[in-house]
């Protein structure tokens, strides 16, 4: 198959925002290519597949019995000494799906070959194009040919260990203490199960700094994940080896149909989201929510935005990063603010112990908890510690000072 060497934009990564980026571009007349190093878009997972129902609407989407497996409208949420806290997402409107990324992915690609855009996959992108101190392309290696391809606009959406914001100059660093180590099998023949809601299982012992996930998708198979934190000797399938031997009555019949493994930026995302021709995406980018590692909304979100912004900077003939940086500016306001609150939550759990966990399970109304995650509560919480002794309180009131 042969390919254009002009383009108005360059895509690197088919993953959920880059995918949604190039639908959005494609829609507004963009010339567009999506280049992908996998064979098969959608593979290898590396997520719970949950999807809020929030993030489908922002994607204008609308579920799909294809790829949207399980409905979910709840979650259990097990402490360290197995108290059970059942939240009913339905009060809420916080309902969503266990999806099958496989076909949900692919769905998203056809729809960006719908509006126009070209895909280009088993193609390694080598090395940035620049013209003095402007990006205008990318070297690729596609099925053992080397091309160039030119575009006015290069977008980084290769994941957390991206080439092209690396190669652009953008600060990407990434502590280990930053990263969480992820682990999961897909299991067939678990009991029992609700299918309606997932189960979160917390402490110290069970996950350092993280949980264990069991997301249904259906009434016997589900995802049963770990995320730790990624600076431990122990691996995360160590941890969740011994888990599931410590639950054998729940999975004495179970047995795997997939693995799948990752590591998932919690940290705040990188501070220079373009360069001159270059704006950056998705995990690429660190925009996952740093409480339960999803970034998957988030991801389409950014890629929704730097098409409208892109577009428009096209058409001005302005690519230069003081013109992207719009596309920056209006992503701190719609969802950075919020991360960086998500952040000071995840600083604050992580040193807890499971005393502490406990106390705070037997104190706190559910919806508290769950709107941790975004961000909100934590208030709340740093003023049931400063009445748990004086370490508790100690530690609660470092907090209140940074908020």
């Amino acid at each position: 198959m042969n390919y254009d060497k002009e383009w108005d934009v360059i895509i690197v990564g088919a993953g959920p925002g880059g995918n949604k980026c190039a639908e959005a571009f494609a829609k507004r007349g963009m010339k567009t290519i999506v280049i992908d190093r996998k064979q098969e878009i959608g593979t290898p997972k590396r997520c719970g597949e949950g999807l809020s129902m929030r993030w489908i609407k922002i994607a204008e989407q609308e579920p799909c019995p294809r790829w949207a497996l399980q409905e979910i409208h709840g979650a259990i949420l097990i402490s360290p000494t197995g108290k059970k806290i059942e939240i009913d997402t339905r009060k809420t409107g916080q309902t969503g799906y266990i999806i099958e990324r496989k076909m949900w992915e692919k769905e998203l690609a056809a729809n960006a070959i719908r509006a126009g855009a070209k895909y280009m996959l088993k193609a390694l992108v080598t090395e940035l194009i620049k013209k003095e101190d402007q990006i205008v392309g990318v070297k690729v290696n596609h099925e053992s040919q080397d091309l160039k391809l030119h575009a006015k606009l290069v977008i980084a959406a290769d994941g957390i260990d991206s080439l092209i914001a690396r190669q652009a100059g953008l600060n990407t660093q990434l502590p280990l203490t930053e990263c969480d180590s992820g682990y999961q099998y897909e299991m067939a023949g678990i009991k029992p199960l609700d299918p309606h809601k997932m189960e979160l299982y917390f402490g110290n012992e069970v996950s350092p700094r993280g949980y264990v996930w069991i997301f249904p998708k259906s009434e016997d198979t589900a995802n049963v994940g770990i995320g730790i934190r990624g600076d431990l000797d122990k691996t995360a399938k160590e941890y969740l080896d011994e888990w599931i031997e410590k639950n054998t009555e729940r999975f004495e019949k179970a047995s795997i149909i997939e693995i799948n493994s990752g590591v998932i930026p919690v940290t705040a995302p990188i501070p220079e989201k373009v360069a001159n021709g270059l704006m950056v995406i998705g995990d690429a980018a660190r925009m996952v929510n740093p409480i339960h590692g999803g970034g998957i909304g988030s991801a389409m979100e950014a890629g929704m935005l730097a098409a409208e912004v892109g577009t428009n900077a096209i058409k001005e003939n302005d690519l230069s990063a003081n013109r992207l940086k719009e596309y920056q500016e209006r992503w701190e306001e719609l969802r950075g603010k919020e991360f960086k609150k998500i952040l000071k939550v995840r600083q604050f759990f992580e040193k807890l112990d499971d005393e502490q966990m406990e106390i705070i399970a037997d104190s706190v109304e559910p919806q508290t908890l769950l709107d941790l995650g975004h961000g909100k509560g934590l208030k709340k919480i740093l003023a049931i510690m400063t009445q748990m002794g004086p370490a508790s309180a100690k530690l609660a009131m470092s907090f209140l000072k940074k908020l």
